[in-house]
């Protein structure tokens, strides 16, 4: 009997040693440098099994193509360029065990198919990593290549985990690597449930990649969890498309809300709001140069620096245009298009002559850089922070109109100038003023737009018809017109263009205009003013 036994033991050793030594860090890696793409497939999830992260370098570098064989003893190695020469690397330790020709080694091939599985071995071999963010990083990594030969590894790991961000992770890789496995129908219909909770596209690319292999039973789950995400999906896509619409309202509130003023109380066509809002852009962009070659630490402060330096250079070109032109056409609307249709193109050659007809690099402060995720919407902070802005001087301007003496004379001239006149405002006063402030508000337009546009000569001529369309369509001179046209267009703007274009939508908002100021020719919020009287 102890005979059979010591046998029977010394038999399962022999039988068992290829296997034992074939999972040994070293013996797999240099396997690879005889392997065929079959093979090599089998022995990476072994290196997964191994839970060893030393090899954690060698797969990376087969990966990239950079694993060698060398021809002198088979050895498997990495190599780095070392002038003409090849220096190879010990893959578990990271030395350099050598320097020769690149004809000593044999590149080890790799395709697609490894690639996908290198990325599951990795994640697999990372799941039990000491390091919080290597384990986050590996969940995530058999999260999106989901393998049934990492299911037995990841529930070790997740028995193991303690951090509730990487269990929830783990939990989520799990669900996705089960439903490639053959277990039972009950788990993976809890799995179903899982990846359906995830949400979004990723989550319908899994299971619809399970569909065609996944038990019958199960068919209608799976269907009822992608509707599920595909309805979700929509409603993130239609929020998406209101944020969207709503950033453009806000850049067409900016440049429009200038063009409201002086249009209802002045009566003036002003074509050359535009060129405005591009000097306001030039402004930033000068003031960056400064603050660039002199005060580089400062350049976080450097459009808090150009908002009253754009706004007083743009008030005071307003105001020289109104004293030096403007005055004498008060009456004459269609001269004052003429007009300040010359003094644009004027201001545009006069921007090519001084800083060229290419685009002006400005920069995005940190803190108006890179994007957050909020819920199933992706905002980029400068886009926030336009909005943001664009309501503060909207609410600024408001608060002066209704709240300060020149407001109280801007509106008193904007209902009845003669009656104003008598009682002592100096109306051309208020109308030059009007005409400065609409001015430099168009400046600090275009300190928010040379963030999210071109800074060249035409910045303003590609804003200037929808700030009209917005103040016709929302009530001359009214703000809160103003406010809800430049939105509301914005909106519809971003509805129309994904189902008929960026330029046939623009043609229909025109389209729709035309026929809303056919029923209301004074807009959305009627106003009296110097324009309506005559």
């Amino acid at each position: 009997m102890p005979i059979r036994f010591i046998t029977l033991v010394f038999i399962f050793l022999s039988l068992a040693a290829p296997s034992m030594a074939q999972s040994d860090p070293k013996d797999l890696i240099n396997a690879l440098g005889k392997a065929n793409f079959r093979q090599a497939e089998e022995l990476l999830t072994q290196f997964a099994a191994t839970g060893d992260a030393r090899v954690v370098p060698a797969l990376e570098a087969f990966a990239e193509g950079d694993l060698y064989v060398r021809k002198a003893d088979g050895a498997v190695v990495i190599t780095k360029a070392a002038g003409a020469k090849l220096s190879a690397i010990d893959p578990l330790t990271g030395e350099v065990v050598g320097e020769e020709a690149k004809g000593a080694f044999t590149k080890i091939k790799v395709n697609n198919t490894l690639r996908r599985a290198i990325r599951s071995a990795l994640g697999g071999l990372t799941l039990l990593s000491p390091d919080r963010e290597v384990r986050l990083q590996a969940a995530q990594q058999v999260l999106q290549s989901p393998s049934a030969e990492n299911l037995d590894l990841v529930e070790a790991a997740l028995a193991k985990e303690t951090d509730s961000e990487v269990k929830a992770r783990m939990e989520e890789a799990r669900a996705v690597s089960l439903l490639a496995s053959d277990r039972s129908v009950e788990e993976k219909r809890a799995a179903i449930d899982m990846v359906a909770s995830l949400g979004g596209r990723e989550a319908i690319g899994i299971l619809m990649t399970v569909s065609s292999s996944i038990e019958a039973s199960l068919k209608p789950d799976l269907d009822k969890a992608i509707a599920s995400i595909e309805g979700d999906l929509a409603l993130w896509d239609a929020a998406q498309n209101v944020w969207y619409g709503i950033s453009l309202g806000s850049v067409l509130l900016l440049a429009a809300i200038g063009l409201a003023i002086t249009f209802g109380v002045m009566g003036i066509i002003n074509m050359a709001h535009g060129e405005m809002v591009m000097i306001g852009a030039y402004s930033t962009f000068m003031v960056q140069q400064v603050i660039r070659t002199s005060y580089p630490g400062l350049f976080d402060w450097s459009l808090a620096v150009a908002l009253p330096v754009a706004f007083l250079v743009t008030a005071a070109i307003g105001l020289v245009i109104e004293r030096g032109v403007i005055r004498f056409l008060y009456g004459r609307p269609l001269e004052t298009l003429l007009a300040t249709w010359g003094i644009s193109l004027i201001l545009q050659q006069a921007i090519r002559t001084i800083f060229g007809p290419t685009n002006q690099e400005v920069g995005n402060p940190s803190w108006m850089s890179g994007s957050f995720d909020l819920g199933g919407l992706t905002i980029t902070w400068n886009r926030m922070w336009i909005v943001l802005f664009s309501l503060t001087i909207f609410f600024a301007l408001l608060t002066l109109m209704k709240r300060s003496a020149f407001g109280l004379q801007m509106r008193a001239v904007t209902q009845n100038r003669r009656m104003a006149s008598s009682m002592g405002i100096r109306t051309p006063w208020v109308d030059a003023f009007t005409f400065a402030l609409g001015s430099g508000i168009a400046g600090i337009a275009g300190v928010a737009l040379s963030q999210i546009d071109n800074v060249s000569p035409n910045l303003g001529q590609a804003y200037i018809i929808d700030s009209f369309m917005v103040v016709v369509f929302g009530g001359v001179g009214n703000l809160w017109g103003t406010f809800v046209g430049a939105l509301s267009l914005g909106v519809l703007n971003k509805f129309l263009e994904p189902s008929v274009g960026a330029v046939l939508g623009k043609i229909l908002v025109l389209v729709l205009i035309i026929l809303f100021i056919q029923k209301r020719p004074r807009g959305l919020f009627a106003l009296k003013g110097r324009a309506v009287e005559a």
